[in-house]
């Protein structure tokens, strides 16, 4: 049997400072690429999220389905997680009229309930337990939930708290200082500190997303969300090039 588990986990990567800096590009590109599927092609937010959400289902699958750890596949999927929670935050939030507030507070709701049922059902959400097709399913649907909540937060810190961009940028680089610190001065659970770390990359991205491709008169850049999501594209594969991706152990 451990044989069995090491192998389903080495589909899950080692958490190192590369995989965080590919991450943050992966969220960025998540913002950039949904917005360009939504609004710059004018699909539409809730034509967009059953575009993305089909990819993201079917990059779950090919995941479960892989006998080892293979960064592109992985890697594909946090970006379709990415890019279904852009969408799906922006319909809840716009389409829905629910704003920024309720579709945060639904969606952190949703994130709670789908940790809470991970752990009652196997007993920890530590990625060292991804050991099996369900635990690994349970792990992907937290990521989604935890990349559309970040889509919301971003947008809520920076439109409806007034923040800007550049602002909820500092905030979120804050957070993450302090989720650091933490891990690097203090004994709380890895498990919390990595966790809040995923969440809070993915606000950071969705903003630093937003000040790259929305106009000049709303505080961004305004680049085109095409050449943004190529340029963090290219960025993330250089990223993976460069740092080495080697699978997680499991927790014995």
């Amino acid at each position: 049997m451990p044989h069995t588990s090491e192998r389903s986990l080495a589909k899950v990567p080692e958490v190192t400072l590369g995989f965080w800096l590919i991450k943050i590009a992966a969220t960025t590109l998540g913002e950039t690429g949904g917005d360009a599927v939504s609004m710059s092609m004018n699909l539409g937010y809730l034509l967009s999220t059953g575009i993305f959400a089909a990819i993201f289902i079917a990059a779950v699958l090919a995941q479960i389905r892989a006998k080892g750890f293979h960064p592109l596949l992985y890697w594909t999927t946090i970006i379709a997680t990415t890019t279904v929670g852009t969408t799906l935050a922006d319909f809840a939030d716009r389409s829905l009229g629910i704003g920024y507030a309720g579709g945060s507070g639904l969606l952190l709701a949703l994130l709670a309930g789908a940790l809470l049922a991970w752990h009652r059902s196997l007993g920890s959400v530590s990625v060292s337990t991804v050991s099996s097709p369900r635990a690994e399913a349970f792990y992907w649907l937290t990521i989604m939930f935890s990349q559309t909540l970040g889509t919301a937060l971003g947008d809520w810190t920076a439109d409806t708290a007034g923040l800007g961009y550049t602002g909820a940028a500092v905030v979120f680089g804050a957070l993450l200082l302090l989720v650091v610190l933490a891990y690097r001065w203090t004994a709380m659970s890895r498990t919390v500190l990595f966790w809040a770390a995923f969440i809070l990359t993915r606000p950071l991205g969705a903003v630093v997303g937003d000040f790259l491709d929305k106009p000049l008169s709303a505080g961004g850049l305004a680049l085109s969300r095409y050449s943004a999501s190529a340029a963090l594209l290219a960025f993330m594969l250089a990223g993976i090039v460069v740092f080495r991706q080697r699978a997680a152990r499991t927790a014995h």
